[in-house]
């Protein structure tokens, strides 16, 4: 990659030390916890599964059968279940949806109990290999027949069966890349709903079976296409390591997973994300997915010029939360977006000015870029242009992840009209200037570089404030996204539990960092 910005290597590399520090004591506190979610990712990825009478997943069922119980882990438990009934895990989700308790059976022997433990693992474990074996083979199998950037479109029907219509259909128009927008406050629920599901307001609910629903379909249109076509959808708020897990098991391909995210933007306790984020990236960079973070959001709330430091400061923390998950830079779809206030002079400058110092920092990373949506007004000619302006700047610097810009936005939930316009808009903008990234260079003293430079040294002062006093702390006093957040207050803190001396999980055992 040429790199035009001349931005010294020495203030990149303190930026990375700085998110270390900045890191450390929260990773810290994390390898010391668990939580209610990471204990269901884990008993759904030994067989747990299935819902009762009244909608309740398994996986909660047990989790509410241990409370007070939960230092330990929980699947030592289920486990144990197996063992002193002798019965598979489809039959013992059964008995559990039907009232059966745990708790009733004595523990047998913990090495009896980790050996059928790490057999079950290890069986579901071998099923995300083998998924991401067969992502791998079509990759190659198809090669070169993708976008670049890979062009993202949503869908938000709220029902499953619609969702794969309009999926198929963005698809043909070619969309590489589908995102299953989830209904709205999904996020909010600390249990996943069972099954397919036909009613969902702004998205639809994810779902393992929805999950499997639409990779079924996208793999028909691939094969038809000769076109490797992605899968989208959300691992984050509550359950965010159980979609991860569910996620994997199905085949998705790319997974919205920020590391700070639902504390800033769905007010979810700081401990319980940190921790959640944690295990969900394990899950994800075990199963080959790509994760794409959402600094794009900070400037929803904050001014795009004033506090883009903020958003590189966010891609580099979200890179070292990463690393710690054991992600490759290649899974790592850190986030920005193009919400400069179109009336400001050079904005364009500056928002190229971004991207490229982003894509210079983060050469490996499939960055994934956002479309205007803060300043676009519903006037729909002026957002066409908008539109094409971001399509520029996108092929110009080499983005990796183009989610597509809709000339209706502001207005309703695309329509598949909106999206093939959207398309075509991006296909033709980079197609006409497919090499022209390669074809310049910026000014040594011009507005895209000195822009880059202060940007910077914006974020290195930063990033030294946030490491002096934590980053908790930082995130208590507003220093993201202008949003203050109590470390002891949000959703979800009652889900937080410290582990025991004797916590015993076989995923996160083999799924860990080597």
């Amino acid at each position: 990659m040429q790199k035009k910005l001349g931005l010294p290597e020495s203030q990149i590399a303190k930026a990375r030390d700085l998110a270390v520090q900045i890191t450390k004591p929260v990773i810290n506190f994390i390898d010391a916890h668990t939580t209610t979610a990471v204990e269901r990712a884990a008993l759904r990825l030994v067989g747990v599964d299935g819902a009762d009478s009244n909608g309740v997943p398994v996986s909660n069922i047990i989790i509410d059968q241990l409370r007070g119980k939960l230092e330990g882990g929980a699947l030592r438990w289920y486990v144990n279940a197996l063992l002193r009934t002798g019965q598979s895990p489809e039959a013992m989700n059964v008995q559990i949806a039907n009232g059966h308790k745990l708790t009733e059976h004595p523990l047998a022997d913990q090495m009896a109990i980790e050996a059928k433990g790490t057999e079950l693992a290890n069986q579901y474990l071998a099923r995300i290999c083998s998924n991401r074996q067969h992502r791998e083979e079509k990759l190659e199998q198809f090669i070169g027949n993708n976008h670049d950037p890979l062009l993202y479109a949503i869908v938000a029907t709220g029902n499953i069966h619609e969702d794969v219509k309009q999926a198929q259909a963005a698809a043909w128009q070619g969309a590489d890349v589908i995102a299953v927008i989830r209904t709205t406050a999904q996020s909010l629920l600390d249990y996943v709903p069972y099954g397919a599901t036909t009613e969902g307001f702004g998205g639809t609910y994810a779902t393992q079976e929805n999950f499997r629903i639409m990779r079924e379909a996208l793999d028909k249109s691939s094969e038809q296409l000769e076109r490797y076509i992605y899968l989208t959808n959300y691992a984050s708020g509550l359950c965010m390591p159980e979609i991860a897990a569910m996620g994997a098991l199905e085949r998705l391909d790319m997974m919205l997973n920020d590391s700070m995210y639902g504390i800033l933007f769905r007010d979810i306790n700081m401990y319980r994300t940190f921790v959640d984020q944690k295990f969900s990236r394990m899950i994800n960079a075990y199963a080959g997915i790509i994760i794409n973070t959402g600094e794009d959001n900070y400037l929803t709330t904050s001014d795009a010029v004033e506090k883009a430091h903020t958003v590189l400061a966010s891609q580099f923390i979200n890179e070292r939360f990463a690393l710690e998950a054991g992600l490759l830079p290649k899974q790592m779809g850190l986030g920005h977006a193009f919400e400069i206030d179109p009336d400001i002079k050079n904005g364009f400058l500056f928002e190229v000015a971004q991207a490229q110092m982003a894509r210079e920092i983060f050469p490996e990373a499939p960055l994934k870029y956002m479309p205007p949506t803060k300043f676009m007004t519903g006037d729909i000619f002026k957002g066409v242009v908008q539109n094409a302006m971001f399509n520029f700047a996108s092929k110009l610097t080499n983005q990796g992840i183009h989610l597509l810009g809709m000339l209706t936005e502001a207005i309703h939930t695309p329509h598949m009209q909106d999206r093939g316009l959207a398309l075509d808009n991006a296909k033709y903008v980079m197609n006409n200037m497919a090499d022209l990234g390669s074809e310049i260079t910026f000014r040594r003293d011009g507005v895209i570089v000195k822009r880059a430079h202060r940007v910077l040294t914006e974020t290195i002062e930063f990033m030294e404030s946030v490491a002096s006093i934590g980053l908790m702390e930082s995130m208590e006093q507003g220093a993201f996204a202008d949003i203050k957040r109590p470390r002891d207050m949000g959703k979800g803190l009652d889900g937080l539990i410290k582990k025991g001396s004797d916590y015993w999980n076989p995923i996160e055992k083999a799924i860990a960092v080597k």
